[in-house]
This record gives structure tokens, C-alpha cells and sequence, in this order.
């Protein structure tokens, strides 16, 4: 059949399965939000207050469900809006489809009205960029989009489509929904290799990434730890990996992990890596991280290894795959003085929290944490608070956390929370920060005109937390810039954009106020009163290693 150019991009988006895009009408994507209207029937579209916002609600969806997360945005500063997402994505290997419209091919370079140079903005941001010059290549590349978006290590794809090849035509024939390239399967020989060293190993140490959710792969991570006798460390984007009741669960290790998972990664003799990149965060001092231990680096992007820290053991390829052999071929592990050590360190850990007489961030995280429900979607923007989640949420099922890892993109966990919950339909709760909730606040229009049943637990310590925390370590406490001049009423304010509001200075108020918002089935904020003085305990300073950690 004939079509034109925006009617293939719904023929398509269809094929790939996408029931949901999120997007921002300009005068470049007209003809496309017109196509969108003749296929509400199947494609749903959420409009949000900022393209930035998005950006951020496809990387929730994609994120809380698995599935690609799409976005469309105008030309010129539309495209630049996404920038901040796409790259939020990039960072943490989220797959996503971004389509752009653009000015006529003929009027790129002329400086015309909404024109930038999309491509060359948004290379650096992404894992991939194409612009459609042809209409003929319309359809082939968006599908190519998807499934790059999807293969190896997963990451957003922009497709850049100008306006010309948006209404010209073209035959158009369906085809089944791409598949992502298989993952190169991984080495048998340094499998047996890396099985020999588990089970030569006294202390072992397995530590979670991303990765062991993006390659759908968290159910071997218990079992492994249980038949090799060992604990499990995580990253900050793996912490759904396994269930955190477990005893062998440390939870978040590096700058400001738990102290038994950091110390844990310094003592142990082996250490196996699934999808972990070797952040700096994580590591500290590369030159200090996990002297004592061997490394078996797993990971599906080889360029991941050796890149931060140097693996004794390097297998790239299906994840899933290697941690299922691994399983299967190591024999049952038995190290009584490991769990001793680790009791150790679990008790020095239980002794820092000391109770305060005012409601702190712990207390009030601990207070919402006891009070959701397991399949929560936990989003949360960046800063103190983000660290606090880590540290103090009991998450118990994957893809319940959605947080900004390798970007630290402030104002992120609005947008991911509203499409994580459309994704799933599941209730989200966003922790957040006086300071990230400024950055993006105006997708609160969103959520309240898609009525979804969001409780934002907003952490406010009346200035920027995490600088200022920064600033007292390290800068001799010379406060700069921290916002504390500010004056929001933050429950006028979500108020005001038609969301319930709250307020709470006592775990009592806060309890009382999140079973009625938790309850409700639109958003609401519960502002909380907390010390502008509470650190993110324990840390290690930038390059430092368990030598440097400051505890209290």
C-alpha cells in the first residue's frame, strides 16, 4: 500500500508493539501528531509539560516493563530538550526511540526557523543517531532503530526525520516485529576457567549491575550465591537484582554504599562481576579497589573490560548464559569464616545509625518503605535523598527502582515515575530532594492529567543537600550557593497544579499522611520537614578506598 512518511512511523510503531509515546507538538512534527490522531485507537500519546520530561517518562516505561520506551519531539530547541534525557538513558543502557522532526533537507543550513544540527547534538548522547534523507529509507530505519536500541548493551536511538520526508510517499509493506541480534554467546573454556577459580575461592563476593537487570537475568543470582557459598554487592542500578531479605543481600557498595557491602568487595579473595561497568563511584582508588581478589568480569560490551578496573577473567556475551553455566557447573562452596567476617562487618554497620530527635531521612524513608506494597515502583531524582533510597529501601522485586545512575540527572524521577506507572499500571512513589524536585516540578501538570497514582515523598532539608554536604567535608565548610534563601510552599504548590497536598514534620504525620495518599488513585505530595545538616553516612571521598571512609 501507499503512504506517506507519518503514516508509516504509525505502521511501524505499531509493528514494534508500542501501545505508548510521550512527546511535545511543534510546528516540525504537525504532520506527525496529526497521523498520531488517526491512530488513537492503538498508540496512545502523553503529552508532557517539557520535552525533557519526555525523555525522562520513556525511560521510566522502558525501565519498570522492559520494553523499548518512545518519544517525539519538535525540531530545534525540542530537540535540544532531550538531550539530558537521551543521555540519562545512554548512561545507564536504557533502550529507547527518540523520533525528531526536522526542517525540509533543503533548508538544512540555511539557519531557517527551529533548525540545529540534531545529529551532531545528539551523537554524543546516544547510542546510536540517523536522519531519514529518503523516504524509501523510512521505514527500514526506524525498525533498525528498535533494534539497535535493544541488542548488545542496550541504549537510546534518535531518529531525525525532516519535513519533506514526513508527507512524501512510498509503497509500504509490513513486517513482523524486529528482533534484537542475539548475544554473542561466551567463551566455554574461560567459563570452566572461571568456575575452577569459584571454586578454589574462600571469600567470594558476587557483584551485581545493571546489566543483571537489562539482560533479564536476576532469578541466578540468588541461587548462585547460595551454591558458592557467597554474598552479593551491588551497584546502584543493580540493587532489584535479588530480593533484599536475603542474608546474603549487602545491598549498595562504593562512595556511599552500605559499610558491610563496601568492606566486603576490600576482603574479599574473588569477586564475580555481572554487569557492572567499574564505575568511579563504586571503585574509589582503582589502584586500592578489591587489592585481596581475584575478578571474573561478565559483561556483554567488551569495551567494558579493563577499561576502569583490570579483570583476571574476561567473558563477554549473553549474561544470562554465563551466570546459567557458572550455576550449573561450580561445586557447592562451604566457607564458615567468610560469614564470620561478614557478621562482622554487618554489626559495625547496625551501630552507626544513631536515632535522632527530630524526623531525619532515614527515619522517614524507613517509615514509607514499611508501609508499600512489594511491587511498588520506587523512583527517586538525585542527591542525597537518591543515596538514602539506596541505602535504607527494602526493594524486593527487579525493576522496582528507577533512578538516574551514571548521569546524575537532578529533576529526573518525575518524569520516570509517571512512565514507569503507565507502563506497569502499577502505584510509584518518587523520594526527592527540595532542590531535584525544582529542576522539573512542571510534570506535575502531567501526572494530575493522566491521574496517575504517584505519592512524591519530598525530602525537604531547605537547600541543596548533597552540596552542601560536599562543601562541609571538603571545602571547610564554606557554604556557596545552596538555595537556602528559597521560599516554596511545596504543598501550595502541588495544589496548585491540582495534586493533594501534605505536610509532615514526625514520622507519626508522615505515616498518617502516606496511608491516605498512598491510597488515592491520582498524585499527591507529602512535603517532609527534615535537618538541613544530615550527611549521606557512610562515604568515601573522591579516589578514596576503605582507608579513607568516613563512618560518622
Amino acid at each position: 500500500m501507499r503512504l506517506n512518511g507519518c503514516e508509516i512511523i504509525m505502521e511501524v510503531l505499531a509493528e514494534q508493539g508500542v501501545d505508548t509515546v510521550f512527546g511535545y507538538p511543534g510546528g516540525q512534527v504537525l504532520n506527525i501528531y496529526d497521523a498520531l490522531y488517526k491512530n488513537q485507537y492503538r498508540i496512545k500519546h502523553i503529552l508532557t509539560a517539557h520535552e525533557q520530561g519526555a525523555a525522562h517518562a520513556a525511560d521510566g516505561y522502558s525501565r519498570a516493563s522492559g520494553k523499548v520506551g518512545v518519544c517525539i519531539a519538535t525540531s530545534g530547541p525540542g530537540a535540544c530538550n532531550l538531550i539530558t534525557g537521551l543521555a540519562t538513558a545512554n548512561a545507564d543502557s536504557i533502550p529507547l526511540v527518540a523520533i525528531t522532526g526536522n526542517v525540509a533537507i533543503n533548508m538544512i543550513g540555511s539557519d531557517s526557523f527551529q533548525e540545529i544540527d540534531t545529529i551532531g547534538l545528539t551523537i554524543p548522547a546516544s547510542k546510536h543517531s540517523f536522519q531519514v534523507r529518503d523516504i524509501d529509507e523510512l521505514a527500514f530505519t526506524l525498525r533498525e532503530a528498535f533494534r539497535v536500541a535493544q541488542s548488545g548493551r542496550p541504549g537510546p536511538v534518535l531518529v531525525d526525520i525532516p519535513k519533506n520526508v514526513q508527507i512524501a510517499e512510498t509503497e509500504f509493506v509490513s513486517e513482523p516485529k524486529v528482533e534484537k541480534t542475539p548475544d554473542p554467546m561466551p567463551d566455554k573454556e574461560l567459563l570452566d576457567t572461571a568456575v575452577e577459580i569459584i571454586n578454589a575461592s574462600n571469600s567470594p563476593l558476587i557483584y551485581c549491575g545493571g546489566g543483571v537487570i537489562n539482560g533479564n537475568c536476576p532469578e541466578f543470582i540468588e541461587p548462585l550465591a547460595e551454591k558458592a557459598d557467597a554474598f552479593v554487592a551491588f551497584s546502584m542500578m543493580g540493587l532489584t537484582a535479588m530480593n533484599s531479605d536475603s542474608d546474603r543481600y549487602l545491598g549498595m557498595n562504593g562512595m556511599h554504599g552500605h559499610y558491610a557491602s563496601t568492606s566486603a568487595l576490600a576482603k574479599a579473595d574473588l569477586i564475580i562481576a555481572a554487569g557492572v561497568r567499574f564505575a568511579d563511584r563504586a571503585t574509589g582508588n582503582p589502584d586500592k579497589f578489591a587489592e585481596k581478589a581475584k575478578i571474573i568480569h561478565l559483561d556483554i560490551d567488551p569495551a567494558e573490560h579493563d577499561k576502569n578496573i583490570t579483570a583476571d577473567i574476561k567473558i563477554q556475551g549473553n549474561l544470562k548464559a554465563s551466570l546459567k553455566y557458572i550455576l550449573e557447573n561450580i561445586a557447592q562452596g562451604e566457607h564458615p569464616k567468610w560469614h564470620e567476617t561478614i557478621s562482622k562487618e554487618k554489626e559495625i554497620e547496625a551501630s552507626l545509625y544513631e536515632k535522632s530527635d527530630r524526623m531525619t531521612a532515614i527515619d522517614a524513608i524507613r517509615t514509607v518503605n514499611k508501609l508499600t506494597e512489594p511491587d511498588t515502583l520506587i523512583a527517586t531524582d538525585v542527591g542525597q535523598h537518591q543515596m538514602w533510597v539506596a541505602q535504607e529501601y527494602h526493594f524486593k522485586q527487579p525493576r522496582t527502582h528507577l533512578s538516574s545512575g551514571g548521569l546524575g540527572t537532578m529533576g529526573y524521577g518525575l518524569g520516570a515515575a509517571i512512565g514507569g506507572s503507565i507502563a506497569t499500571g502499577k502505584r510509584a512513589v518518587l523520594f526527592t530532594g527540595d532542590g531535584s524536585f525544582s529542576m522539573n516540578l512542571n510534570e506535575l501538570a502531567t501526572a494530575v492529567s493522566q491521574n496517575i497514582p504517584l505519592t512524591i515523598v519530598l525530602l525537604n532539608n531547605s537547600c541543596l543537600g548533597m552540596i552542601r554536604q560536599l562543601q562541609s567535608l571538603f571545602c571547610e565548610n564554606r557554604h556557596m550557593a545552596l538555595g537556602e534563601e528559597r521560599r516554596t510552599d511545596f504543598v501550595k504548590l502541588a495544589e496548585a497544579f491540582g495534586a493533594k497536598g501534605y505536610r509532615a514534620g514526625t514520622t507519626d504525620e508522615l505515616e498518617a499522611a502516606f496511608k491516605e495518599a498512598y491510597q488515592l488513585n491520582s498524585p499527591s505530595l507529602i512535603e517532609c520537614i527534615i535537618p538541613s545538616d544530615e550527611l549521606v553516612l557512610p562515604t568515601v571521598p573522591p579516589n578514596g578506598s576503605l582507608d579513607n571512609i568516613i563512618l560518622q
